[in-house]
């Protein structure tokens, strides 16, 4: 039996959690769109690329990298929050996304902003990993998305 501790905190087996890599394949439901995402335990939520971000009352319509095939989505904007990092502060809106990573899907919460500079349209944070996810850094593409809505039409 292998066990993870940190300090005041004993996690399940590892075997009952699925095991990620640094950089993973994330199915976005329903929209079947399938996005590089970057692991993150450093990051404290998960963020998506979002290109002409329009905020529309309690709703945010925003579109998908063209690469990723440029979907326009339309979400009801669940809060704002404010992200802070070396460079800057700023108010991002929060929708709450449904997500498959390896045989898991799951309910989070993503903040959206756009990400064109970065290398990965999804960042996926300790927000969403606390689902039941263990992180491998040295390695990547270990859970190819497998809900029964990425293999089924």
């Amino acid at each position: 039996m292998i066990f993870f501790i940190a300090p005041g905190v004993a996690f399940a087996e590892t075997k009952e959690k699925i095991q990620l890599g640094a950089v993973e394949n994330v199915l976005l439901l329903p929209w079947r769109v399938t996005l590089p995402a970057r692991i993150d335990t450093g990051a404290a939520t998960s963020s998506l690329d979002a290109r002409k971000l329009r905020i529309r009352g309690k709703t945010v319509e925003f579109t998908l990298p063209e690469q990723y095939g440029g979907r326009q989505i339309r979400l009801p904007i669940l809060k704002w929050k404010t992200i802070r990092s070396a460079e800057m502060e700023e108010k991002r809106p929060v929708v709450v996304l449904q997500l498959c990573i390896g045989s898991k899907r799951i309910l989070t919460e993503v903040n959206l902003n756009d990400r064109s500079k970065s290398k990965y349209p999804l960042l996926v944070g300790r927000n969403t990993l606390r689902h039941g996810f263990i992180v491998a850094c040295d390695t990547s593409y270990c859970a190819t998305p497998s809900c029964p809505e990425a293999t089924s039409k």
